[in-house]
């Protein structure tokens, strides 16, 4: 399914939106996304929490499988591990690549990236998608 940015933007998830995800690049071997990082995302100290860099990073490996599927096709997320290995600051915008380690039939496994704008890696998440084939 072929999506423009805006339409990557304008598809959204409600808890994707409350968090300022916003998409940069949707490509079928790469999607991107930033986030800033807000004090109502952060643990103590003020930096971002574990599960808003999950969240995050499984937003962007969802639309990465989402423009990876034949039209009415849908996915979830069955499997998500995340490894953190800095801080993102507050005040910071962070950004998320999400690339294919597989895209099959059933299933899609993304690794997603997030660093911050010095290129410094906060987080890597490899997800595995399941394909719900349309009716």
């Amino acid at each position: 399914m072929v999506l423009t940015v805006e339409e990557a933007n304008a598809r959204l998830l409600p808890f994707a939106r409350l968090m300022g995800v916003r998409f940069t690049l949707v490509e079928t071997e790469r999607v991107v996304a930033e986030m800033p990082v807000r004090e109502d995302l952060c643990t103590r100290p003020a930096a971002a929490h574990g599960g808003a860099l999950m969240a995050f990073a499984d937003s962007v490996g969802a639309m990465a499988t989402v423009v990876n599927l034949r039209d009415g096709d849908g996915t979830t997320t069955i499997e998500s591990k995340t490894n953190f290995l800095a801080a993102g600051p507050i005040g910071a915008t962070l950004t998320a690549t999400a690339t294919p380690v597989h895209r099959g039939g059933r299933t899609q496994v993304w690794q997603t990236r997030i660093e911050t704008a010095e290129g410094k890696l906060v987080s890597l998440t490899i997800q595995t998608q399941m394909v719900l084939k349309a009716g």
